[in-house]
């Protein structure tokens, strides 16, 4: 389990980018966070990866406290991030070269296969879409089996079909061995088809403003009025999120979706 200790993060400019978030999250379960600008969605998935320390607080995996990057660990980034210098294959490898070769290779053509890169294993990433790049990223992430997967806006430069792919292929990846996945976007819609729970963060500083049950039958019909309500609550809690006359435990979600424009 992963669990978050009321953790704040102070940076040396000043900026307070997260104040006491506390939250846990099961095995196997998918968390997106939302949020406006600068409600410090990055800063919390830097400190749950390892990579920054709060200023306050602890982050916590099968009880064991993360102070650095750890091997239970993965995270998938807004671009890519493949080293040029390799090739598809070895990029996807590039986690478990602690394996035998003849385990390293058969991962890794698993990983492509199931991804739809089996006939791109041995051209470099330059060569590649931006699309099946991110594809290359995440399957690099799932190889090592890591119990929590965190991705940061993996689909954001993304253009909307390639997009829509892109979320099925992870959640196929996903049903293979169920890791944990926290997933922050700023697309409400990929959130809902992803999520089991999805959190809305309030900005300046960084909190969790409220907590939205998004556990609809897989696979999700984004026509479908369930998923349309989960929207507008989300919506609804975004907008509520950035209004500075709210309190922080008012979670009345009765104004209009789309009045405070959080994007």
């Amino acid at each position: 389990m992963l669990v978050l200790d009321n953790v704040s993060k102070f940076y040396g400019n000043g900026v307070h980018a997260l104040d006491t978030v506390s939250f846990s999250v099961e095995p196997g379960e998918i968390v997106a966070v939302v949020g406006g600008s600068g409600c410090g969605k990055s800063t919390l998935l830097r400190g749950i990866a390892g990579l920054d320390t709060p200023t306050k607080g602890r982050v916590f995996i099968d009880g064991e406290p993360i102070h650095a990057p750890h091997p239970k660990i993965g995270i998938v980034f807004q671009e890519a991030r493949l080293l040029p210098w390799l090739t598809v294959a070895e990029n996807v490898g590039f986690g478990i070269e602690d394996r035998a070769k003849p385990e390293r290779s058969e991962l890794v053509t698993a990983a492509l296969s199931r991804v739809g890169l089996a006939d791109k294993a041995k051209v470099w990433p330059r060569e590649l879409s931006g699309g099946q790049a991110q594809r290359v990223a995440i399957a690099r992430a799932l190889v090592p089996r890591p119990a929590v997967l965190l991705l940061d806006e993996p689909f954001s430069a993304l253009d909307a079909f390639t997009r829509i792919d892109l979320q099925d292929h992870l959640l196929d990846l996903w049903a293979d061995s169920r890791p944990t996945l926290i997933l922050v976007t700023h697309d409400v819609d990929e959130a809902i088809v992803l999520a089991d729970r999805i959190l809305v963060m309030r900005p300046r500083p960084g909190r969790i403003f409220e907590e939205i049950d998004a556990k609809l039958p897989r696979p999700r019909d984004r026509q479908s009025a369930a998923f349309d309500s989960v929207k507008r609550r989300v919506l609804a809690a975004l907008d509520r999120s950035l209004n500075r006359s709210v309190r922080h435990d008012d979670t009345d979600t009765s104004v209009a979706a789309g009045a405070a424009h959080w994007w």
